[in-house]
This record gives C-alpha cells, structure tokens and sequence, in this order.
C-alpha cells in the first residue's frame, strides 16, 4: 500500500506494535547498560531490538513503503510514502536510569509528515498525529486552546547551552529546562509546558514525529539552518543537522531568534 491516508486498520496495527515495543522497553528499563557508537552516542541492546521489531512490522503493516532509522538506514527511501523511526529517543536517559524517552515514528509522504506517532512509555501518553486533522492523545483529540496556556519555560537541548556562554552579558528569556530527549523538547512546546525549544544538532529521526505534532496544533517552527521541506529520495542524512527554534507563537520566535542565531553564526 503506498496511499495517502493510513487506514483504520493499519492504525489499530501500528498501535499494538508500538504497545509491544513500550513493554520491553519497560522491562529493560533500569536493567540494562549503553556502549558508545562511533559518533559518540549511546546504544543499548534494546534499542536494536526495538529497531528491528518496528521496521519489521513496518513492512508488514505498510508492505512496499521505505524506512529511515537512527539505527539503520540513512538514506531516503524513493518510495512516494516513507517511515523516519527513533526507536529510542533518549537512550541517555534510558541507560541511566531516567524514566523520560519516547518511541518517535513518523510516516512522510512525499517528503512532508503525513502522520506521526509518539509514545513515552513511562507516562503512559501516546501522541498521534495526522496532517490536517490533528493530534491526539490517548485516543483522545486535543484542542489547540486548551494548550495555548502561558508558561515561562523554555526547553534546550544539551548542545544549546553554549548560547548561554556566547552571550554571557544577556539575561536569557525564560526558564531553562533540559529534558535530554529531542522529541519531547519539542512536544513540550506543543503541550504548553514551554513556550519555546531551541535544539542545536537534531537529526530528522529526532523530530520528525514532533514536527507534524507541532504543526498540528498550530505552533511555529523556524528552521536556522536546513530545511527539512527540501528532502529528496536518496539523500543521505546520516551527518545532516536540522537546527531550530520551535514555539507555541510567531511573536515567541521573536524572543527566541537572537539566541537560535547564536548557534549557527559559526557555522
């Protein structure tokens, strides 16, 4: 199948193999130790457990229909629909015994996100999200307003600090908060737990599902550097940073754009 649209059916599929992937996760949770892959990073087994188990089902739910992951494949499939998978977004965290990472999956067609799906395992909160028709979590659809609150935070990801230290005579515009996961950076912007996320070196498998969630309710995204509208088949992204500032306005971008500069005046 390589449709526009996901069917009901390959919805209620991907569910439970996500809720598969959650368990072991789970249970590996606090159990299991990280080496260092060659870039620097952490890898547990279970994230290549978890890899394996989602492309596998993938193929099976949406036969025919490419796949990019943080563990395997960098390119882009030349396929009209596409999978970005992060099996384990956070595995700092995971391996060292913090109970905050996500399950990022996102389903690109035509090089834009049609559907997204982010799942933190700990909280027991499942995102989906579905270009034009929104986000929800639970099962249950959120309403932009009902997020739209005010808060002082602003979320940074642990290369961003540097900014800190570029502009040391700055009184920077909010409340730092460092959660260590990308996605979930991102999707604080989205649930107004942030007003604002900046990230310095995100991979697409980092964003991709918190990108269309964003979009879906109605946030602002400014991309500083590359622009993941521009993706074409066969692009290797495996050493492409998408750096950016994310935030629940366009007056916040505002706020927030001296800084995001900050990170890619050197570059």
């Amino acid at each position: 199948m390589n449709s526009t649209n996901l069917t009901n059916s390959q919805l209620k599929d991907l569910d439970s193999l996500f809720e598969l992937v959650s368990e072991r996760q789970l249970n590996d949770f606090g159990n299991i130790s990280a080496t260092n892959k060659s870039d620097g990073s952490l890898i547990t087994s279970c994230d290549l457990w978890s890899d394996k188990t989602i492309v596998d089902g993938l193929s099976s739910i949406a036969p025919n229909e490419g796949v990019l992951s943080e563990e395997g494949g960098k390119l882009i499939p030349n396929t009209k629909a596409y999978w970005v998978v992060d099996p384990l977004d956070g595995t700092t965290n995971f391996a060292a015994g913090i109970p905050y990472w996500s399950i990022s999956v996102a389903r690109f067609v035509e090089g834009k996100p049609q559907s997204s799906f982010l799942i933190i395992p700990t909280l027991k909160k499942k995102f989906l999200a579905i270009k034009g028709k929104g986000v929800w979590l639970n099962d249950k659809k959120l309403e932009f307003e009902t997020y739209n609150k005010a808060s002082e935070c602003v979320s940074l990801c642990s290369r961003s600090i540097k900014i800190l230290q570029k502009n040391p005579t700055s009184i920077f515009p909010g409340k730092i908060r460092l959660l260590g996961v990308s996605s979930l950076n991102l999707t604080s912007v989205a649930m107004g737990q942030t007003f604002g996320a900046i990230e310095s070196t995100p991979k697409i498998w980092d964003i991709a599902a918190a990108w269309l969630l964003l979009e879906e309710l109605n946030c602002t995204i400014k991309w500083l550097k590359t622009d993941p509208n521009n993706l074409v088949p066969g692009q290797d992204l495996q050493n492409v940073n998408f750096p950016l500032i994310a935030t629940k306005t366009e007056e916040k971008i505002k706020v927030l754009k001296p800084w995001g500069k900050l990170l890619v005046e050197d570059n």
